[in-house]
């Protein structure tokens, strides 16, 4: 058989699923159904099972969470057949804002993972890259965004998720540190200027924020740090979280504990009180960010319009995960409405508008609705909190590989080779069915 006529090598995916059979062993996490894994985390987590109810609840009565789910079911595929699509051409590799990507999953910008394992962001970091998958690094990581991008690695693909400090010196500061790690592209987010109605958490006074913990950028920066005549640190705060500890320590006048509350209840004034930004406001980030921008949170019509008026490269719509606004509309259904103008559509065609979307995506069927709808990439969040809660890099490798793996399998059935021709072929593809009303 000459070389020409041998059959493609493997892709990635096909390697990792053979493997999990010829092996005998099955997968790390023991599963690869999306509920199975999340109640194996808060399996893992009965003894922290305040840290779990944090990464998996939402705000109010969770309602907007629910909806997100609500709305995938709604939407049900209709299966092409025939169309010559084999498990070795099936591609999933795009490109998005210039960027190669081996598939159209995003890592998304989850804060705080400290919270449920050793090695919270850097963890996630090195499977991110081990898996080819790109990350957004959240501004509330427990991890500095240069200790990310270390562990992340030089072919490591990766943006950063900006919420925006108060002070223009301290912004330009933290502007400047995502750039010269690596970080390519810069996503606001626009839906979080004040934390949402988390009950769960007020019910017990529960702010790992205010304790020193998802505030590692903050005690990164030299600039926010000179203020008070100190140097920037790369922390690594103490796993488990106990806020009853750091509590008691602080009361009974340790001065490190003291400062380290202190220090944290400045960086938040700096980025989590209430500072309403305005669109004209976004033009300090366009003046002082070099590469691409994206508004993580965007919801309605007007303001994905908007964003294009202005010159912002792309949006990420998302209602973050339901935890911002209870009784929201769900972040599927606002994709689907946003994707009906016609402004956006003419400026994503053109490449000068990108579309993300997140909120609620578990299955490789998830992923093709979002597409079909006209998404050109999902992020993807709690999936990765319970998959590193139950075993760390290996278990977020398991979350992007499952996923990349659904994905694929699925595309083919539906009778697609090119994850590219399923953009925006929502009428070819989908129809919205309401059985609950039969």
């Amino acid at each position: 058989m000459s070389m020409a006529s041998q059959p493609p090598p493997p892709n990635k995916w096909i390697s990792w699923l053979s493997q999990i059979y010829s092996s005998g062993k099955g997968p790390v996490l023991g599963t690869v159904d999306a509920q199975e894994i999340e109640d194996k985390a808060r399996e893992v987590m009965k003894d922290n099972s305040i840290a779990y109810l944090y990464a998996s609840k939402s705000a109010g009565a969770c309602s907007t969470d629910d909806a997100n789910r609500k709305a995938f079911e709604r939407w049900k595929i209709v299966p092409r057949m025939l169309n010559n699509a084999t498990l070795r051409n099936i591609e999933a590799s795009t490109t998005i804002l210039g960027m190669k990507v081996s598939s159209p999953i995003f890592v998304g910008p989850i804060g705080k993972q400290g919270l449920v394992h050793a090695d919270g962001e850097l963890a996630t970091a090195r499977a991110a890259a081990a898996v080819g998958v790109p990350m957004v690094l959240s501004s509330s990581a427990s991890r500095s965004l240069e200790d990310v991008a270390e562990a992340n690695g030089l072919n490591g693909q990766r943006w950063y998720q900006f919420y925006w400090p108060r002070s223009p010196d301290v912004a330009l500061s933290v502007l400047k540190r995502a750039k010269e790690n690596g970080y390519t592209a810069l996503v606001i987010t626009v839906d979080t200027m004040i934390i949402g109605w988390r009950s769960h958490d007020h019910r017990i006074g529960y702010s790992p924020a205010r304790h020193g913990f998802g505030v590692q950028q903050g005690m990164a920066d030299p600039v926010f740090m000179k203020r008070y005549g100190l140097v920037a640190r790369h922390e690594r705060p103490k796993f488990p979280f106990d806020q009853e500890e750091i509590r008691k320590k602080a009361a009974a006048g340790d001065e490190e504990t003291k400062q380290s509350m202190f220090l944290a209840s400045q960086w938040l004034a700096e980025t989590g009180f209430g500072i309403f930004r305005t669109w004209d406001d976004l033009q300090f980030i366009k003046d002082n960010w070099d590469g691409p921008i994206l508004l993580k949170g965007i919801q309605a019509v007007n303001d994905a319009e908007k964003a294009i008026d202005i010159g912002i490269h792309g949006i990420i719509v998302s209602n973050h995960g339901g935890r911002q606004i209870d009784g929201a509309i769900a972040s599927l259904d606002a994709l689907d409405m946003i994707m009906r103008s016609q402004k956006v559509l003419d400026a994503q065609k053109s490449g000068k508008l990108t579309v993300l979307f997140d909120s609620g995506i578990r299955t490789g069927s998830d992923i093709i609705k979002a597409l079909a709808i006209g998404a050109q990439g999902v992020l993807i969040a709690r999936p990765i909190v319970y998959g590193l809660a139950i075993a760390g890099q290996a278990g977020v490798e398991q979350i992007l590989m499952q996923s990349i793996c659904d994905l694929h399998i699925t595309m083919g059935l539906c009778g697609f080779s090119d994850v590219n021709d399923l953009i925006g072929k929502r009428d070819e593809l989908l129809v919205k069915v309401d059985y609950g009303s039969r």
